[in-house]
């Protein structure tokens, strides 16, 4: 993809002048006079200086960060975006151009894991998105697409309105009519988008405030239900909680729990992310609801890669507020994704035979932030039958990263056309990962292409495995074909990790 060039010296002596518009949206450029106005950042959590000196320059982030490897502009790699911060720490005033390329960036923290030095870009980011959001004054047609995303995304209640009419419009046919004609991407690629990420609405599938242990019980756990998770994807709580149950877990899923405030903190909206924050640790503060009396959780189990990893950093998110610093603490301490919290303990569950190819996708928020790599693929390998393929690139970011496939398509579109790309030459019968963005972002991009693969979150995997379902349960079809079983596959049970 071209990269428009970003400044242009004015030699008269006045302001630089600087494109506005990005190439991953259909805004279109324009060149606005550069402000020269009062210092970027304010007082309030500013992008620490000392983790800015972290970063000494090397260029390891460079090949991991998927917008430089769209366009190769310094100022879209996390080294580019660290000198913008530094900049702005000594006073820059916070221009267009240097919004762009916040913006741009995923936040899948791939540079996180390939850095050498340790640079905590997370933190940084996240702070500079925040002090972007408070002080800079975006466009009206911005400002309306993000009011609209959040009037809905982080409100599961709403959400559920949602599914009525999408179910018509898929069972219509307009829907695909609509893809093939290419009229909305015309017309905007921001609703193409959209309409292009809808999963299909199938059955609700609700989960019970309390799921009792199957067998020995091995304790008890909180679980998220989250929003588009629970509302889009409920087959994937439902199978979360029959896992947990199958293993020994009493599982608690208050219904009224809300967002986690995952997009919300992604997006720098600070404050809104405190507030969903706070609801959460009232409703799972490592206590459970059951029938009317309180039981003590031993974790608080997440099925979504980019709910579990900002969960883990609630005690920074609420670190101010000392009502509930200690206790987002406590709470961030005991938060588990399932797969990690399942390797940790053990599994006990039998597995029946998964005669399936899958390849796993590495959900950024939980490869890079959470640093959780081994222990799914530990446990789908546990699955007699199953063979397990790697894919190209893994580690380069699908483009779904939260909102940013709505707020910036066209560069979405062409990681997820590269990521399908490499899933698809693995030839396998199922794409596996951990996350709902994901899904449905992979979904699409590999609808455009013509072909077909079947996706499943990894808890539908086990799910199936240890309740004896045949594979064509996870939407595979062709099973006609299958290479020898790997040598690594291995069944389960298997110890739990010491701890």
């Amino acid at each position: 993809m071209a990269h428009p060039d970003q400044t242009h010296p004015d030699h008269s002596g006045g302001p630089a002048s600087v494109r506005t518009g990005s190439p991953g949206t259909d805004a279109p450029l324009s060149r606005t006079p550069t402000p020269l106005g009062e210092p970027a950042f304010d007082g309030h959590r500013p992008p620490s200086p000392e983790l800015v000196a972290d970063c000494v320059h090397c260029g390891f982030c460079l090949p991991t960060c998927p917008t430089y490897a769209l366009w190769g502009e310094e100022m879209d790699s996390p080294r580019g975006r660290i000198y913008l911060m530094k900049q702005g720490l000594e006073g820059e005033p916070m221009t267009p151009a240097m919004v762009q390329h916040i913006d741009r960036c995923l936040g899948c923290m791939a540079c996180v894991t390939a850095c050498p030095s340790g640079v905590q870009y997370d933190k940084l980011i996240e702070a500079t998105r925040a002090q972007v959001e408070r002080r800079f004054r975006r466009s009206l047609a911005e400002r309306a697409l993000r009011t609209a995303i959040f009037a809905f995304f982080p409100h599961p209640r709403r959400l559920r309105l949602m599914r009525g009419p999408l179910r018509l419009h898929q069972a219509s046919g307009l829907s695909q009519r609509l893809r093939k004609s290419g009229l909305l991407q015309r017309i905007s690629p921001t609703l193409a988008a959209m309409e292009e990420l809808a999963p299909p609405v199938g059955r609700a599938e609700r989960v019970p405030e309390r799921t009792p242990a199957q067998g020995e019980r091995r304790g008890t756990v909180g679980m998220l239900l989250g929003c588009v998770q629970r509302e889009f994807f409920p087959g994937v709580n439902a199978a979360t909680a029959r896992v947990l149950s199958a293993e020994g877990f009493d599982v608690i899923a208050p219904a009224a729990q809300g967002c986690c405030g995952a997009l919300s903190a992604h997006s720098g909206r600070e404050n809104e992310a405190q507030r969903f924050a706070r609801a959460l640790v009232d409703q799972l503060d490592q206590r459970g609801q059951s029938d009317g009396a309180s039981v003590a959780l031993d974790a608080v189990v997440v099925n979504s890669a980019g709910c579990g990893s900002l969960m883990k950093e609630y005690a920074d998110l609420l670190a101010d507020d000392p009502a509930y610093a200690e206790r987002a603490k406590r709470f961030a301490d005991g938060v588990r994704d399932v797969a990690e919290f399942l390797h940790e303990r053990g599994t006990v569950a039998p597995r029946h035979p998964l005669p399936v190819t899958i390849a796993y996708h590495d959900a950024c928020h939980l490869g890079h932030a959470q640093r959780v790599r081994t222990q799914p693929r530990e446990l789908l390998r546990g699955i007699p039958g199953l063979q397990l393929r790697e894919i190209a690139e893994a580690d380069l970011c699908c483009g779904s990263a939260g909102i940013y496939n709505i707020l910036n398509p066209a560069a979405a579109r062409e990681l997820g056309d590269r990521k399908a790309a490499n899933v698809l030459r693995t030839k396998a019968q199922l794409l596996v990962t951990a996350n709902p963005g994901c899904l449905m972002q992979v979904a699409s991009s590999v609808e455009r292409t013509g072909q077909k693969i079947a996706l499943a979150h990894t808890v539908e995997v086990l799910d199936a495995s240890i309740r004896g379902l045949p594979v064509q349960s996870l939407g595979v079809s062709d099973t006609s074909v299958l290479d020898p079983p790997n040598e690594v596959t291995r069944a389960a049970p298997f110890p739990p990790k010491k701890r």
